[in-house]
């Protein structure tokens, strides 16, 4: 194994031109010492894998780290799948020939990993668009569609720690690839063999790479605007209400601040988080899900007595919020919450405006509250499931479009993660959209003199409380992959016949497909009471995902159903903790 790793190590350093990882696996070398073997074994034990949603992991040198070869590699092999898969137009150039777009986020070397995307894809005679700084993965799936470009790339890590940086590659359509595209472009990143490079110079010269900015901003923000219910509510009552932001250090500030301010909303962003920085100095984790990542938003909010604060994680593709309760202390509302409210919110808009289509429907994930299928029924709608992953609810989006059997008119996708789409211009989830409708959908129910919280609550008395539970294991090292296989399959050759002291009555094994859905690792078990528990392995980390919805009837009052609600999940932990430690 030594061997094998030395000689890898040596290879990568002779085909790294970026000085900097290169001479990060040279002084390794060097050093020789347990240490150093132990470090050139994690970065070169396997090769980072692209997997159905490109490219995510440790920055550094090593081919199992992100790093400008592994970027140009696995660019040079989507370029080479899109040059098969539509070879009259690879015959062209300029405008008629295959287009492409990137952004990028504040991480580390976000900017170097686009610019050296965008200098293979013009190797390959791709045009290609490239932001001159940092931008949210929502716009690039709306340059896309705006551009009419083959395909995409934004370089982002998401929400993971500063260490890490990532790779989403997206279709034509604005979505992130999926099935039978993602299997193609696999396997020609895993065939790489010659990497086609070109100087940014010439690719200028030839019109191959081209600088983007206003000309997708603008229209950008006004599609985001035109998505609003009651633009002439917000003109009356703008100034009523106080909004503290935070874009965590990430992309969301210019758009947030843009689109809101043009409708005459008071923004207060918290200076500290405002610009863009890879380190993410004042947070341990820029996610808007985790509740310490709202710690100096919630003072200010606290301070400016804000009606709602507002976050978007550092591609700003995710969205999170807290509101003031009756106390004046802030309470975080989960994604499966904030779903619930948008969903409910835009049913009502448009039936109040009777736009609501007699096929209206919208698009959840396996594994987000079923609250939400209870608020679409109640106005007569439909809610649809689809696998994890925004890509899967634009999938749904496609289909619909394309007329397919049972087709549905769009209105609003979300899954648990924090993630939003209110428009059909974007095939993912969009923070800056999210949070322009959720200040109209504040201003609304202030209008009728009721909170955020106390339109939930009404929701609650009306659908049953639901409560949800997440539970996350990392399994680290090349052992990880193993043992979050060995738990995956355990489950399914010895399912529990109980879950929480509660009878399982149903599995649903979505491996090779089930329902309807796409093959997926996922395992879903129904419980007697209604309760449905869910496991995957994550896709971009390495982790193992739990999921638990949990209903409650709100009959005897909101605390008996919390109480009642919260012992189940309880018991339903401790089930899950056995198996998986901790």
């Amino acid at each position: 194994m030594k061997t094998e790793i030395l000689e890898r190590a040596k290879d990568y350093i002779a085909r790294e031109k970026d000085e900097h990882f290169r001479k990060e696996v040279e002084d390794l070398l060097a050093k020789g010492d347990d240490a150093a073997q132990k470090d050139l074994d994690d970065r070169f034990y396997q090769n980072l894998e692209f997997g159905t949603g490109g490219l995510r992991g440790v920055i550094g040198g090593g081919y199992n780290r992100m790093n400008s070869l592994v970027v140009k590699s696995a660019t040079q092999g989507l370029a080479s799948y899109i040059i098969k898969t539509f070879p009259a137009k690879a015959a062209k150039r300029g405008d008629d020939g295959l287009k492409a777009v990137i952004a990028f986020d504040s991480r580390h070397y976000s900017a170097q990993f686009a610019e050296a995307a965008a200098l293979i894809f013009a190797a390959n005679g791709i045009k290609t668009y490239l932001f001159s700084a940092l931008r949210p993965t929502p716009e690039l799936s709306f340059a896309i569609r705006r551009l009419g470009c083959d395909t995409g790339i934004v370089v982002t890590a998401s929400h993971n720690p500063p260490k890490y940086n990532g790779y989403k590659a997206y279709w034509n359509d604005g979505s992130q690839v999926i099935p039978p595209h993602d299997a193609g472009i696999i396997d020609e990143v895993n065939s790489v063999k010659d990497i086609k490079e070109i100087s940014r110079a010439e690719a200028e010269s030839k019109g191959l790479f081209v600088i983007i900015d206003k000309e997708i901003d603008v229209p950008y923000h006004d599609m985001i605007k035109t998505k609003l219910f009651r633009p002439q509510l917000i003109k009356e009552k703008a100034g009523e209400v106080k909004i503290v932001y935070t874009p965590l250090h990430g992309t969301g500030a210019m758009h947030v601040e843009k689109v809101l301010g043009d409708l005459g909303l008071k923004v207060i962003t918290v200076k500290e988080q405002r610009e863009g920085d890879g380190d993410f100095p004042t947070v341990a984790f820029p996610n808007p899900e985790e509740a310490a990542a709202l710690d100096m938003a919630l003072k200010l909010g606290a301070k400016e007595k804000a009606d709602v604060v507002m976050a978007t994680d550092p591609d700003a593709d995710r969205f999170g919020i807290a509101v003031p309760g009756k106390s004046g202390d802030f309470t975080l509302v989960t994604g499966n919450q904030m779903g619930v409210l948008l969903a409910d919110y835009i049913f009502l808009s448009l039936k109040e405006q009777n736009r609501l289509p007699s096929n209206a429907a919208m698009v959840n994930s396996i594994v987000t509250t079923g609250m939400q299928k209870a608020v679409a029924e109640h106005y007569g709608a439909e809610c649809r499931e689809c696998l994890t992953g925004f890509k899967w609810i634009a999938d749904v989006m496609r289909k619909w479009e394309n007329g397919e059997a049972g087709a549905k008119h769009f209105v609003f996708g979300t899954e648990e993660s924090y993630g939003y789409n209110i428009e059909t211009e974007v095939r993912d989830k969009d923070g800056v959209s999210a949070a322009a409708l959720t200040a109209e959908m504040t201003l609304y129910w202030r209008s009728k003199g009721k909170s955020l919280l106390d339109r939930l609550d009404e929701l609650y008395l009306l659908c049953g409380y639901w409560q949800e539970l997440g539970i996350s294991k990392y399994f680290q090292g090349p052992q990880g992959p193993q043992i979050m296989d060995g738990i995956m399959e355990e489950y399914r050759k010895n399912p529990p016949k109980t879950l929480g002291g509660i009878d399982i009555v149903r599995v649903r094994d979505i491996k090779n497909g089930a329902d309807g859905l796409p093959p997926s690792d996922v395992l879903q078990f129904f419980l007697k009471d209604g309760t449905v528990v869910s496991a995957r392995p994550s896709g971009t980390e390495p982790k193992i995902k739990f999921y638990a919805t949990c209903r409650a009837e709100a009959g005897a009052g909101l605390e008996a159903a919390k109480a009642e609600a919260a012992r189940k999940l309880d018991a339903i932990k401790k089930d899950i903790r056995a198996v998986i430690g901790d």
